[in-house]
């Protein structure tokens, strides 16, 4: 697939496609990261990194599952 950089400003510009974009998850004002290995240029899109804290503050009664049975011990398991 090709594309043309275009003056924006004092930078340039490539356009992602329609179809590139939603295979890569990339929307309107999304955070990329440009990476330049040698002479290519790697846009990726940036995802968001959940901490343990973060899910955890999600975790109330009423959305908390009950202790699933998984039978008896098989191994070494620290009873």
């Amino acid at each position: 697939m090709l594309a043309k950089a275009q003056k924006w400003g004092n930078s340039l510009a490539v356009r992602l496609p329609k179809t590139v974009a939603d295979e890569c998850g990339i929307e309107a004002d999304s955070p990329v990261e440009i990476i330049r290995e040698g002479d290519l240029i790697i846009i990726k899109p940036v995802r968001k990194r959940l901490s343990l804290e973060s899910l955890l503050a999600g975790v109330t009664q009423e959305n908390m599952h009950a202790e699933v049975p998984t039978g008896k011990p098989v191994g070494k398991e620290i009873w």
